[in-house]
């Protein structure tokens, strides 16, 4: 049987959704069978034997569409493996060191009793939406700071655990 991975998210530029998607063709490569989607967009888990739940961070949330993804599949999360990720830090510390979850994050991991989080260094470029993240990079603070091989990394260590556990 092949395992089936929602790798669902919560982004508000597409950078997040650029890391779920990288998550997902390196799950697709290890043999499993992989989606990247929305978080709002998810009406069921049910057909998933395993889920991998990013979110942006912003003013030191995890995005609302990852945090709603939680509580309204939370019974069926349950039942399921789950992984978090978070991307945001706009600076290379996520490349650097282990950065922990923000504390909103830090209490579902205890509820879900998640398999693992990490966070990504974040994306914030020009175009960006919304008044404060022009300003961060009007002011030069923007930039990319996601290090797709440690996202690669990553991702195999879930395919790692899927397949030696499932």
């Amino acid at each position: 049987m092949t395992t089936k991975v929602l790798v669902a998210y919560g982004t508000t530029n597409g950078s997040t959704a650029q890391i779920a998607e990288a998550v997902a063709e390196v799950l697709r490569k290890e043999g499993l069978t992989a989606e990247a989607l929305p978080a709002g967009s998810v009406a069921r888990v049910e057909p998933y034997d395993a889920v991998v739940v990013g979110g942006g961070l912003y003013a030191g949330r995890w995005h609302k569409d990852a945090r709603r993804f939680l509580r309204r599949h939370r019974r069926d999360l349950a039942d399921r493996p789950l992984w978090l990720f978070s991307s945001g830090p706009l600076d290379p510390s996520a490349s650097e060191r282990d950065i922990p979850p923000v504390p909103g994050l830090k209490r579902a991991m205890t509820r879900f009793d998640v398999n693992g989080h990490v966070t990504f260094g974040g994306c914030l470029q020009e175009g960006a939406k919304g008044w404060v993240a022009r300003m961060i990079v009007k002011n030069g603070k923007g930039g990319d700071y996601r290090d797709f091989a440690q996202i690669e990394d990553w991702a195999r260590t879930v395919a790692d655990e899927l397949v030696t556990k499932g």
